[in-house]
């Protein structure tokens, strides 16, 4: 992922506010605001936000993910999935059950639903 990094000063950017917050919501374009010629704030769009925040949670969350993907890497190539948990066997360990057609409010459906409209009137 390549980001598109536009740097102006924040004096440009007072001038240019509404067209830069359109032109960041292309994926992965970003400016920054420069004061006095030193980088003082970057401007990104909210979704691109929220990626970032996302993504330093997980990594907090879980610092050895690295060596995880690694890991189930290279179980992959070489076929070795004795160190990895089944779908089936996690259901049971939460008691978890998976239904088409359940009346169960609690039952996790694996079929999609589409959200029906209200009907007017």
């Amino acid at each position: 992922m390549i980001n598109t990094k536009t740097t102006i000063s924040i004096s440009e950017a007072r001038r240019r506010i509404f067209d830069i917050a359109d032109e960041v919501q292309a994926p992965n374009k970003v400016y920054s605001l420069t004061a006095d010629g030193k980088p003082k704030a970057v401007i990104m769009s909210a979704e691109e936000y929220e990626s970032w925040t996302e993504t330093m949670e997980v990594l907090r969350e879980c610092p050895d993910i690295f060596e995880r993907v690694a890991e189930s890497d290279r179980a992959v190539k070489t076929g070795d999935w004795s160190n990895f948990v089944s779908w089936e066997d996690v259901k049971k360990e939460w008691g978890l059950n998976v239904a088409r057609n359940s009346k169960n409010k609690h039952d996790i459906s694996n079929t999609s639903t589409k959200k029906r409209k209200k009907a007017t009137r």
